[in-house]
């Protein structure tokens, strides 16, 4: 059996700030690519930029739950002492995620044409967006095999080899999208291709450190049918409630196009600053998501309930300090992303939901962590359908109000989702009565 690691706060620190340093540089990497973009002044190229990334996260997040589903699975293996299935869990992960990876690029071609005739755009924001995404697409299969990696990693509390990994892949993207785009001139193409040979660069950095795990697996334990069973059920329920979350950010995206291009690429500048939050808070929720997995595999009530109590603490901490410094230095940062004076006053005028939502968006965030790490995948697809479907109808009952109709509902789904995601914590904590 796995010995249980302390649930103080030092602990839960020390697990969580290497997340959270390497989640930073997640959406970081988001805004180095906007500025690139943005600092030409080019208001389409930068829309383009925008709705390229929400159909790429759409697609390629469909497919989160190779990391999700694997840091709860991994979790609860090693709570339970059973190295085997950890070792099997990884194997398995990387397997899917390389073979779910290689159909996507196969699919492109049907999936690119299908993607724009659901987006609004115009011609010259599709243009750049078509050169992003079909770039993008040659990192699918590195992409989701590092979703596999990432999640084993964090299940079993190595944060250290996690934040490594991701530092890695972020400052490759950041070197090659400046190369492409400020030297050779490939404008919404080389971002794209900057992202994918990150990725490529990624999976081999991930295979490196994971390879002693998968020395001397047995294979048959790899393609056991009850725990492959259990991997799909567990998954199938958190790509549900994946695709419902991004069909919500993609709403978003797309109600910010249908405004025009100076909205959109407002909004895009706005929603780094969001990512920025919700990736550095997500240090707590991962944190959350392994210790809840670890105290549900060794069948402890009070480990749950203090693991749920401490990152909490951490969370509500991070996110007060979050909103004072956006309401700080918000007006200071727009400028620097962009030069162009219309997307400017328009991100200007909406910023002061971005100092709020992190406040708001917090319960969310964390209660999502609390819930994959318990695998409790129908509790997240049930919160995540009703949130969007109460965002959505919130956005359509608010279209009259421009773009800050479209924040308004944007800002309320968070509420909508830690209502409902709330509603389920009594059950949960039932399952360790």
């Amino acid at each position: 059996m796995s010995p249980t690691p302390p649930l103080t706060r030092r602990a839960i620190f020390a697990q969580a700030w290497p997340i959270m340093l390497g989640q930073a540089t997640v959406p970081l990497v988001g805004i180095v690519d906007t500025a690139v973009i943005g600092r030409t002044g080019d208001a389409a190229a930068l829309a383009g930029v925008a709705l390229g990334g929400t159909i790429v996260s759409f697609l390629f997040w469909s497919f989160g739950f190779l990391r999700m589903g694997m840091t709860g699975l991994t979790a609860q293996a090693s709570g339970r002492g059973d190295t085997d299935e950890v070792s099997a869990l990884l194997a398995r992960g990387l397997a899917i995620g390389a073979g779910m990876g290689a159909a996507l690029t196969l699919l492109q071609v049907a999936l690119i044409p299908a993607a724009f005739a659901i987006f609004a755009g115009g011609p010259a924001i599709d243009t750049a967006a078509r050169a992003y995404v079909s770039a993008r697409f040659f990192g699918a299969p590195a992409a989701l095999a590092v979703f596999a990696i990432n999640g084993w990693l964090l299940g079993l509390g190595r944060t250290r080899a996690a934040l490594a990994l991701q530092v890695w892949m972020n400052l490759v993207n950041i070197a090659a999208c400046a190369l492409l785009v400020w030297h050779l001139g490939l404008g919404a193409r080389g971002v794209g291709l900057g992202t994918a040979i990150a990725e490529w660069s990624a999976l081999l950095v991930g295979l490196a450190i994971v390879a002693p795990q998968l020395r001397g697996i047995g294979w048959a334990r790899v393609a056991d049918r009850a725990a492959l069973a259990r991997l799909f059920a567990v998954n199938a329920d958190i790509m549900i409630r994946t695709v419902a979350l991004l069909t919500l950010l993609a709403w978003f995206a797309n109600a910010g196009a249908r405004l025009g291009a100076e909205t959109l690429a407002a909004n895009q500048i706005l929603m780094q600053a969001v990512a920025l939050v919700a990736f550095v808070l997500d240090g707590f929720a991962f944190t959350a998501e392994a210790r809840v997995g670890h105290a549900i595999g060794a069948e402890s009530r009070a480990q749950m309930l203090r693991a749920i109590r401490l990152t909490g603490e951490f969370s509500l901490g991070a996110a007060i300090l979050f909103a004072v410094l956006i309401a700080f230095g918000g007006a200071t940062a727009i400028p620097v992303m962009t030069t162009n004076p219309a997307v400017q006053a328009q991100a200007l005028a909406l910023l002061p939901f971005v100092i709020v939502l992190p406040v708001i968006g917090m319960p969310a965030w964390l209660l999502d962590g609390i819930f994959i790490g318990a695998t409790e995948g129908r509790s997240l697809r049930n919160a995540a359908i009703l949130a969007t479907a109460l965002y959505i109808a919130t956005d359509l009952a608010l279209r009259g109000h421009g773009d800050t109709g479209v924040w308004i509902a944007l800002t309320l789904s968070y509420v909508y989702r830690a209502g409902a995601l709330g509603a389920y914590v009594p059950r949960l904590l039932r399952r360790l009565a």
